[in-house]
């Protein structure tokens, strides 16, 4: 058994999983070993506390807490993996002399620290955890193309915030069974995914048409399906679009599949966005990732709201200017095209729908109301079909 007096000698000797030490769980697990060397019980006690506290804030035991700090955590072990790179031989005896430390600390249980501080109160405790964490990691460094690892393990959708790729604590975790309608449409969204997470040539896709159709639902429940097989989601806003180049050149390296997302997309004068976009889609230097693709949804088949005015120059510049922006949108190698579905397409999409949520309505009545409600919003879509459903379960 590990000695918890000299627990916190051994985590001052981490090199690979260094950063993990200013973690709670290790940092008060470093703070109990130092107080209990000292003889400091009190201080002791109230470590413990804290180490209580953590493990019950991340997975319920300490070895589900250290397990997860572990599977989770970027370092460059895992970034010579995720590359391909030969392992020295010092760096894989460091890792798995640190493996073993961990084992031992993710073995330990309430009852050794109670006998370590010679307790006989109540202490809290924890489940205990039975995974095999050496073994465990391996299996994992051996998948990281579908795992990942960093924050990407973690996490499977992440926005752009100053610059720096940032996960998503609560994401629309809509499914593709929660879909109804737009089959075709959704197959070939679906299919060019299935290429690019199994690292064949994927292109890069543009989702137009009318609004309320699904666009935007088809790329998120798309990327939910296939983020157990290793892909993610980043979205990205059209004033971020400067930033596209860095990302790429960032996720380049990783083993995993990003979709970059940019939903409801539009151009009009004077906007120079474009530009950042138009070079991604060309495949620069700078800019091409065969890791990611470029998902775009827009109301506009050719991006370009119809009030587009000229730029300072004369009306030769204007026409050539006009026409680099129109064709951008021929430089995706994929164009889905949802457009409002007729009135029977509507009306099955509503009794799909209402079939899914297990309402029990008279048919006849349920596409009256379905009818009347299209009529008040404006027009018949998926949106619609969906509000006109989530008010009837409201009354129940």
């Amino acid at each position: 058994m590990l000695n918890l007096e000299t627990i916190s000698q051994s985590l001052n000797t981490l090199v690979i999983f260094r950063h993990l030490l200013s973690e709670p769980i290790l940092a008060e697990l470093k703070n109990f070993s130092e107080h209990l060397a000292r003889r400091e019980k009190e201080a002791a006690l109230f470590a413990y506390g804290g180490l209580v506290h953590a493990v019950y804030q991340s997975a319920g035991s300490l070895g589900g807490g250290i397990a997860a700090l572990l599977l989770e955590d970027d370092n460059l072990y895992v970034r010579k993996k995720a590359a391909e790179e030969e392992i020295p031989t010092y760096l894989q005896q460091c890792l798995e002399a640190e493996l073993d430390v961990f084992a031992r600390i993710a073995a330990l249980t309430p009852d050794d620290f109670r006998r370590a501080l010679g307790y006989t109160g109540f202490l809290p405790g924890w489940e205990e955890n039975g995974c095999d964490l050496k073994e465990e990691y391996h299996r994992r460094a051996s998948l990281l193309s579908q795992h990942g690892y960093g924050i990407y393990a973690k996490y499977t959708s992440f926005i752009l915030r100053d610059g720096a790729i940032v996960p998503v604590q609560y994401p629309d975790r809509i499914s593709l069974s929660d879909l109804k309608g737009y089959e075709n449409e959704r197959r070939q969204v679906i299919e060019n995914t299935r290429a690019l997470v199994e690292r064949r040539p994927a292109q890069n896709v543009l989702l137009t048409g009318d609004a309320g159709t699904g666009k935007s639902s088809t790329v998120k429940a798309v990327a939910n399906y296939f983020a157990p097989m290793g892909l993610r989601l980043i979205q990205i806003t059209k004033s971020q679009l400067h930033d596209l180049p860095m990302i790429t050149d960032e996720l380049s390296a990783n083993p995993l599949r990003f979709i970059l997302f940019i939903d409801d997309l539009s151009f009009s004068g004077n906007d120079d966005d474009f530009g950042a976009l138009k070079a991604v889609l060309e495949g620069s230097v700078t800019a091409k990732a065969a890791n990611t693709a470029i998902y775009v949804t827009s109301n506009r088949r050719h991006l370009v709201k119809e009030s587009f005015r000229d730029r300072d120059g004369d009306e030769v510049h204007h026409n050539d200017t006009l026409q680099e922006i129109i064709s951008l949108s021929d430089r995706f190698g994929l164009t889905v095209t949802y457009i409002h579905p007729d009135r029977k397409a509507y009306l099955d999409i509503v009794c799909a729908l209402a079939d899914s949520h297990g309402l029990i309505l008279d048919r006849e009545e349920l596409c009256r109301g379905a009818e009347a409600f299209a009529m008040r919003k404006g027009g018949r879509s998926p949106r619609a079909a969906r509000q006109y459903i989530d008010s009837l379960l409201s009354r129940e």
